[in-house]
């Protein structure tokens, strides 16, 4: 297919690796600027929640007995994750953060909610998270571009789109570079 038949140009705006989301947005970016094509951002939790709910539906992931809440998690470095809390029909419940993970994290959520944790975040949570009944961890999530697909045509239906020029993507937290690691560069 010739990129002229696109009718838009869908993007992860983040949160995310700051390398990965600079060069995502800006070949996205260029797509638009040079067909003359719409743009469109989808929040990356938001996509994981999207295609984790897709796959968890195959296994019954709901009980009458408490409301279910999906998170989905992005390995931030160190004990921190990028996550936020979405409900079932992937509306944000609670808002997305850097968090540093602590047994008590999710403490008042997990009491009324059954939480399905999944993403590479996720599996550095189980050690603290996994012992409370009503938290259940999955552990085959892979992340796809593809969970984008169906909140993408439903954004282009409305005509939801990005300001080309001005769009950036959603880094979360402030770039630190580090200190070479290459021998002979200095800074």
């Amino acid at each position: 297919m010739p990129f002229t038949a696109l009718d838009a140009v869908a993007v992860s705006m983040g949160p995310g690796s700051y390398t990965g989301l600079r060069i995502g947005v800006s070949t996205a970016k260029g797509i638009c600027f040079a067909l003359d094509k719409p743009l469109i951002a989808i929040g990356t939790l938001q996509s994981m929640a999207a295609g984790a709910k897709k796959g968890l539906e195959s296994r019954n992931f709901g009980t009458p007995a408490l409301p279910t809440l999906l998170c989905p998690m992005i390995d931030a470095r160190r004990m921190e994750v990028y996550n936020a809390l979405y409900e079932p029909d992937l509306n944000l419940f609670r808002d997305i953060r850097a968090e540093i993970i602590l047994e008590s994290s999710f403490a008042t959520e997990l009491d009324q909610h059954q939480i399905w944790f999944f993403g590479d975040g996720a599996d550095k949570c189980k050690s603290l998270l996994g012992n409370h009944p009503n938290a259940h961890f999955v552990d085959d999530f892979q992340l796809s571009a593809a969970y984008m697909v169906s909140l993408a045509e439903e954004r282009f239906a409305r005509s939801e789109f990005e300001n080309v020029v001005y769009f950036e993507p959603f880094y979360l937290k402030d770039f630190i570079p580090g200190i070479p690691k290459v021998k002979g560069l200095s800074v």
